[in-house]
């Protein structure tokens, strides 16, 4: 009965996540690109009306037009972002890891340096990919604005049918590790899947079961 029950806990978790999800995507839809677009209608109708009696004020209304486009894309690339990250389709989970950690800063401006250990990585189903590059990228994000060091390690292992996901930095010893806002969001993305997430001294330990498909070689990157 009890595992009947976190059954059905874990489910309806994941079907509140996902309405919470389309709510977000209706809402950035309705009032981000939506009026977006329409003005870019309405501007496109304004360069007709005067591109033959006012040529200026064509060439005003078509720089305004080239702006807004210009808006419109990249709030299309936020929502694509807000999915799915293109980076894992593009060049892959680890890949895509290295890139996002090679970009983090300390409030002082140093450059986070993180070691990468990854062994048996299969490819994930996508779920789990996204789940894995959202924890460990907000857990890095974490360690680099929180730690007071810039130093710290990201470890995906796979142990017994789950992914492993080890975030740890080289903050002072004996001190718990200072857990920013983004705690709730790397909770809500393990336990979507079933998962479990914990935080303990100097680091975040996530588990997520693992639906695998052809298997990777594994490999340890810095």
């Amino acid at each position: 009965m009890a595992l009947t029950a976190d059954v059905q806990t874990s489910r309806e978790r994941t079907v509140t996540a996902l309405e919470e999800e389309r709510r977000r995507l209706r809402r950035d839809l309705h009032d981000g690109l939506g009026p977006r677009l329409s003005g870019i209608a309405f501007t496109s109708d304004a360069v007709r009306n005067t591109l033959r009696d006012d040529p200026d004020q064509a060439e005003a209304l078509l720089r305004t037009l080239r702006a807004e486009t210009s808006s419109a894309i990249g709030e299309i690339r936020q929502l694509v972002y807000g999915m799915r990250p293109p980076a894992l389709d593009e060049i892959g989970l680890v890949p895509a890891l290295r890139q996002q950690a090679d970009q983090l800063r300390t409030p002082d401006g140093r450059p986070l340096r993180v070691t990468l250990d990854v062994d048996g990585l299969p490819a994930p189903a996508a779920a789990v990919e996204v789940a894995a590059y959202r924890i460990t990228v907000e857990a890095l994000t974490n360690s680099a604005r929180h730690s007071g060091s810039e130093e710290a390690t990201a470890s995906l292992l796979v142990r017994d049918g789950t992914l492993v996901i080890e975030v740890r930095d080289a903050g002072e010893p004996g001190a718990p590790w200072q857990a920013g806002v983004g705690l709730a969001s790397m909770r809500e993305r393990a336990a979507e899947l079933g998962g479990t997430l914990s935080i303990g001294e100097g680091g975040v330990r996530a588990v997520l079961p693992l639906a695998t498909a052809a298997a990777a070689p594994g490999t340890t990157a810095t």
